[in-house]
C-alpha cells in the first residue's frame, strides 16, 4: 500500500526538507511538483487493488506555501475536498520531523460557518463523535491531541478536526506498520460513511422518515449516493437524459440547452435500500444501479414501497407528454 520503501522515502522527504523549501519561491518549484505528483501517484498505485474509491491528492499549498503539507484520501460520496466533510489525510509536521495519519474533518467551512474560535470547538466536539461511531475501528488508533508545529489557522484546524489515528517517528516507522495503519482507517472510513458520518442523528431520522437506526443509515447512504458529484457525471454519461418514468425530455420539454450534468433531471439510486448492507466493498455499479427521473417520479418512487421499482411507478402516470407540439397549441 502507501507503506512501500518507496513511499516512505517521499515520505521523510518531504518531513526533513519542508522547512528548508519552503524559504524558496513557490511557483514552479521543483519540490511542490515532486510531491504533488511523486507522493500522490504512489499513494494511488498502491491503492489500486484495494476494493476502495477514494480520490487522492497531495498537497503543500495553493498560491503559496501551506504550513503544513499533506496527503489525503476522500470518497467522493461525502467529499472530494479538505475543506469539508470527512477524509483520510497524512499531516506533515517539519518542525517536529513527524507525520500524523488521522481522521479529520473539513476546516474551511466549519470557519465560514462559526468563525474560527467557536469552530475549533465545533470541530472538537464532532471529533469525539466521530472516534464514537466506529469503535471498533477508533479504539486501535491514538485519541490523544495530534501536534502541527504552527499557530496558523489551518493547522488549528487539524489538530481541532482529528478524531483518531497515529503519530510516527519516520526514523524508526516500518513500512508494513503503515500499511496495516493505513488499511484499517480504510475500513473504519466506510464504517463512517456508512453511519451518516457527523450528520446528527435527529436529522438523519427526520429525513428517513423511519425511527430504526440501521434504515435510516442505508437510506442516508442511497440518497448521498444519488447526489454524489461523480456518480451523477457517470450516469448521466451512461443513459439519455430523459426521465425513464414518465418520460420528460428537458431539451424537447423545456428547450434546456446548458450542460448536461445541469440538466433538471435527478439520478436515482435504484437498488433497494435493504440490500444496501454495512461493510459491502462495492456500494454501487454505474449505470445498472441507477435510474435518470425527474423530481416529480424521483419523489413519487422514494413514496413505493420498493423505490426500485421502476415499473409500478410508470402504472401510475396517467398524463401523457406531448412529443412535438409547438408551444402555443400547448394550452
Amino acid at each position: 500500500m502507501i507503506g512501500g520503501s518507496r513511499a516512505k522515502n517521499i515520505f521523510k522527504k518531504l518531513t526533513k526538507e519542508y522547512v528548508f523549501e519552503r524559504s524558496k519561491p513557490f511557483t514552479g518549484s521543483p519540490f511542490g511538483n515532486f510531491v504533488r505528483a511523486d507522493l500522490a501517484i504512489e499513494a494511488r498505485k498502491r491503492t489500486l487493488f484495494l476494493p476502495f474509491e477514494y480520490k487522492v491528492k497531495a498537497s503543500v499549498g495553493q498560491g503559496g506555501w501551506a504550513a503544513v503539507p499533506w496527503l489525503a484520501f476522500f470518497d467522493p460520496i461525502i467529499t472530494e475536498s479538505a475543506t469539508k466533510g470527512v477524509y483520510i489525510v497524512f499531516l506533515v509536521n517539519p518542525i517536529d520531523e513527524t507525520l500524523i495519519l488521522s481522521m479529520n474533518q473539513g476546516t474551511t467551512v466549519v470557519f465560514e460557518q462559526f468563525g474560527v474560535i467557536r469552530g475549533l470547538e465545533v470541530l472538537k466536539r464532532r471529533a469525539i463523535d466521530l472516534y464514537d461511531l466506529v469503535p471498533e475501528y477508533s479504539r486501535n488508533f491514538d485519541l490523544g491531541p495530534i501536534r502541527l508545529g504552527s499557530e496558523e489557522k489551518l493547522p488549528k484546524g487539524y489538530e481541532a478536526g482529528h478524531a483518531f489515528g497515529r503519530t510516527y517517528n519516520l526514523e524508526q516507522i516500518e513500512s508494513d506498520q503503515l500499511d496495516a495503519d493505513l488499511e484499517l482507517m480504510f475500513h473504519a472510513y466506510k464504517a463512517l460513511v456508512d453511519r451518516g458520518a457527523n450528520t446528527p442523528i435527529d436529522l438523519l431520522h427526520e429525513e428517513s422518515g423511519t425511527a430504526d437506526i440501521e434504515e435510516t443509515r442505508r437510506y442516508i447512504l442511497s440518497r448521498r449516493i444519488e447526489r454524489a458529484p461523480e456518480v451523477r457525471k457517470k450516469v448521466l454519461k451512461a443513459k439519455p437524459p430523459i426521465c425513464e418514468g414518465c418520460g420528460l425530455d428537458p431539451k424537447l420539454h423545456y428547450s434546456f440547452t446548458g450542460k448536461e450534468i445541469n440538466i433538471p433531471l435527478d439520478v436515482h439510486h435504484s437498488k433497494p435500500v435493504h440490500q444496501l448492507a454495512e461493510g459491502e466493498t462495492a456500494r454501487y455499479r454505474v449505470p445498472d444501479d441507477f435510474l435518470v427521473l425527474c423530481p416529480n417520479c424521483h419523489r413519487m418512487i422514494h413514496l413505493q414501497a420498493d423505490p426500485s421499482n421502476l415499473a409500478e411507478l410508470k402504472r401510475k402516470i396517467s398524463f401523457v407528454l406531448p412529443q412535438g407540439i409547438p408551444k402555443n397549441r400547448l394550452f
